[in-house]
């Protein structure tokens, strides 16, 4: 609990109706889950606008409102803060509320199109190797100090963020790594946090469905660097153009790393197998346990991270050559016959090209790739045919399929991916609507030798049709076709 008057003080383009001298019990996004003395914060969303749930909130409890316009009829023994922006607002009372537990962690957030999953993940399991007490948030899962918690989104909601954040300084955690969407930037799910660094991974084609085109998703991703304050590092990748972009306006120390130029931080490949890789890191041999350059990017951006985190330069190359791979990226299953299997998360163009990049940079003279892929439904088109064009570039076999076709129909999604096959290509394209039979069409005809992609779903074990979610996990689908066929 909380005084109302500490959780508003000083609160910026803020005016308050009603004596705010009253303890707050909790904080609450949903009307519906109000309960008495809690304060609502009424969000203007896509779908929905929370001032339509204000009497709901009162009636359910409430003893503090937080909007943006007034309700027609005001209740004399609530209390209404109006704010110009109630997400920036609740970000600030949100981490109140939690005693600001971003002051007290050592947090780090990582942002940009892919790569995000890895680093955090690999961050996390670094320093818990090294002896270090930490939490992580991730599209994957939620973790304080090995205790696992359900993910729903990339990044959560503000109120739920301060909340596991505070339960990360309860169990005594020193670190906190997170994932740092677009959507969550924009929509001021960090507001109020105190970040000790940043990351940018690299910026391609992504979220168009939710910003109305690639200089507003740039914009969203530099708001995270533009927040930063002078005692935060900022670390870039220098191989990506928008890079020097992010760190444009930013307070905050900035460092870099690259695969090709001169930065901060530097690798380079060595040689790699399906196994791993031997990499040069800052001209320190290393061997780590995954492959792609693209990972030895991810692996770069995990060491300098760390270096700035001010962690010993000999222990973390020992962890990273000990880190195991992250659940749906690359993940290697050997389905038998010399054959292996491979399930990645890739959704993007450019997450899909470099995937199977990484995968001929290792297959042996002969063998083929077969992908298994396909798109999201409610989501982007623009780039369906960009998939199916990223997919055949690199790949023997392209069995397009279903991804998650959410309300949409699968088959107009499949004629979207197909716009991006040449009539040349009519022989190496097949069309699988069916998930299950496309991954299992794939599998039949791979020969030995050959690496079956199945990409897109990653981690997911659900596949999500027309609203309702089933159960559908690409790795548990190849492992029942191992050996089988």
């Amino acid at each position: 609990m909380k005084n109302l008057k500490d959780l508003t003080y000083n609160l910026e383009s803020c005016r308050i109706h009603g004596n705010t001298d009253l303890m707050i019990t909790d904080l609450f996004l949903d009307s519906r889950q109000v309960s008495k003395g809690g304060l609502f914060a009424a969000m203007t969303g896509v779908l929905t606008d929370g001032h339509q749930f204000i009497q709901k909130a009162v009636s359910k409890g409430a003893s503090a409102i937080l909007c943006e316009k007034l309700p027609e009829e005001l209740s004399p023994e609530i209390v209404y803060i109006v704010a110009d922006n109630v997400r920036v607002a609740l970000g600030l009372i949100a981490a109140r509320f939690f005693n600001n537990p971003s002051n007290s962690l050592q947090l780090v957030g990582v942002t940009g199109t892919n790569g995000k999953t890895s680093i955090v993940t690999w961050l996390y399991n670094l320093v818990r190797k090294l002896g270090y007490p930490a939490g992580l948030l991730s599209t994957i899962r939620i973790i304080i100090e090995g205790k696992e918690y359900p993910a729903s989104h990339t990044t959560p909601d503000v109120i739920t963020l301060n909340r596991y954040l505070s339960k990360m300084v309860d169990a005594g955690c020193q670190f906190a790594f997170m994932e740092v969407s677009s959507h969550a930037l924009d929509q001021e799910r960090v507001s109020g946090l105190h970040f000790e660094g940043v990351v940018f991974t690299n910026l391609t084609r992504d979220h168009l469905d939710y910003h109305p085109d690639f200089a507003a998703y740039l914009k969203a991703k530099k708001r995270l660097f533009d927040k930063l304050d002078s005692s935060g590092f900022a670390l870039i990748n220098e191989d990506d153009k928008n890079g020097r972009v992010m760190i444009q306006n930013c307070s905050g120390k900035s460092f870099s790393f690259s695969g090709s130029k001169p930065a901060d931080f530097q690798v380079k490949i060595i040689e790699q197998h399906p196994g791993g890789m031997s990499m040069l890191i800052n001209n320190q041999e290393l061997w780590a346990p995954v492959m792609g350059k693209y990972n030895a990017m991810n692996l770069i951006a995990v060491y300098g991270t760390s270096i700035l985190l001010g962690l010993d330069d000999e222990e973390i190359l020992r962890a990273i050559s000990a880190l195991d791979q992250v659940e749906g990226r690359m993940e290697t299953i050997d389905l038998g016959r010399k054959i292996t299997g491979i399930v990645d998360y890739a959704h993007t163009p450019d997450a899909l090209a470099n995937v199977l990049t990484a995968l001929g940079d290792v297959r042996t003279a002969g063998s083929r790739i077969i992908t298994v892929v396909g798109a999201g439904g409610d989501r982007d088109a623009g780039k369906r045919p960009k998939m199916t064009k990223a997919a055949l570039a690199a790949s023997d076999q392209v069995i397009l399929t279903s991804d998650n076709p959410r309300t949409e129909d699968p088959e107009k999604i499949l004629d979207d991916m197909e716009v991006g096959a040449d009539p040349s290509d009519s022989r190496r394209v097949l069309r699988i609507s069916d998930r299950r039979a496309a991954i299992k069409t794939a599998v039949t005809l791979a020969q030995a030798g050959d690496i079956v992609l199945v990409a897109g779903k990653g981690h997911e074990t659900y596949q999500e049709v027309m609203g309702a979610r089933s159960p559908f996990d690409d790795y548990e689908e190849l492992k029942q076709l191992a050996h089988k066929e």
